[in-house]
């Protein structure tokens, strides 16, 4: 099943000494310069009906057209999955993730996710590459997400995620006790024997993260996390590189650090904490379409709530005690 795109544009006489693909991008602005190319590439975008190199410079007065077809990703079947929806309009969706909820399909999870989730509550998702999805949260991840609803909010979407001026703060909680806050500039890539895992590496792509403390515990902390880049598993990798993993970590976060003394209700609410404790807290960024700034802001979900509680109240019982 496919949807098909025709469109054709003038070229203007100011855009003379442009090459095709940055013409294509300023005639169809409502998708991305990579697609574009790909499609200049492939015979799809014509300049008086014949294909060009994407490099090849125009002089105006010409006629560009796109003529082709994007299939619908019918592989995928919407699924009746309660979501938490924060803000929706006719553009954009706004998600507070369970966790738990894989974002998108791959190798074991087939269904039961996010994208099947999205389908069923917006159809016309079919028709937008992954269903929208711009950027993702690990499984057992919480928090906040952006789903774009059409091409062009998912194009301007993806520009700023590229650019950096798409806000993403989170809060976590930590093993050890950081003495302060500080960034971490490490660049990030696979790791060499886990292909499950992500390390840091040399030969990686640049990975930026700040943090800053909200509370220490006795043998742990409360953060507040802004990322810079989003590379797969960035908050979780960098903090265990500098020695400080995530409580409940099942891949990066190693042996449970226990304060000296501490009573069975507290041992069992650490141990019972299977995923890694972040949340994706707070989101801000500039609507697609109208250009108005907007940020949301959730709560912390109620396990990392109450484990938060536990550390709480075992500090206020012994005061003077670390690990």
């Amino acid at each position: 099943m496919h949807e098909t795109i025709s469109l054709q544009a003038q070229v203007d006489p100011e855009w003379a000494g442009m090459r095709v693909d940055q013409i294509a991008a300023v005639a169809f602005p409502d998708y991305s310069r990579s697609r574009l190319k790909k499609w200049i590439e492939e015979g799809d975008i014509l300049v008086n009906g014949e294909q060009l190199r994407p490099r090849e410079k125009l002089y105006g007065g010409e006629k560009i057209t796109l003529e082709c077809k994007i299939e619908i990703q019918e592989r995928w079947q919407p699924e009746p999955i309660d979501i938490d929806i924060v803000y929706e309009d006719e553009h954009i969706l706004i998600i507070n993730k369970a966790a738990g909820l894989v974002v998108h399909p791959a190798a074991g999870h087939h269904g039961g996710t996010l994208l099947n989730a999205l389908l069923h509550h917006c159809p016309q998702l079919n028709g937008v590459p992954r269903a929208g999805i711009v950027h993702r949260l690990d499984k057992d991840t919480t928090g906040l997400m952006v789903v774009a609803k059409t091409i062009p909010a998912q194009t301007a979407l993806v520009a700023q995620l590229q650019d950096r001026s798409m806000g993403r703060e989170y809060e976590a909680v930590v093993q050890g006790v950081l003495t302060g806050g500080g960034t971490v500039d490490e660049p990030m890539g696979r790791h060499s024997r886990n292909r499950l895992k992500m390390a840091v590496s040399a030969i990686g792509k640049e990975a930026i993260t700040h943090f800053r403390v909200l509370r220490r515990f006795r043998a742990h902390t409360h953060i507040r996390l802004k990322l810079e880049t989003g590379r797969t598993h960035q908050i979780r990798v960098h903090m265990t590189h500098i020695n400080y993993p995530l409580q409940g970590d099942p891949l990066y976060g190693g042996r449970h650090r226990l304060p000296k003394g501490c009573d069975e209700d507290f041992l069992d609410s650490l141990r019972g904490f299977k995923r890694q404790a972040l949340h994706a807290k707070r989101l801000e960024l500039m609507h697609p379409i109208t250009h108005e700034d907007m940020e949301w802001e959730v709560d912390l979900p109620a396990d990392l709530a109450d484990l938060l509680k536990h550390l709480s109240i075992d500090t206020k019982l012994n005061p003077h005690s670390r690990l």
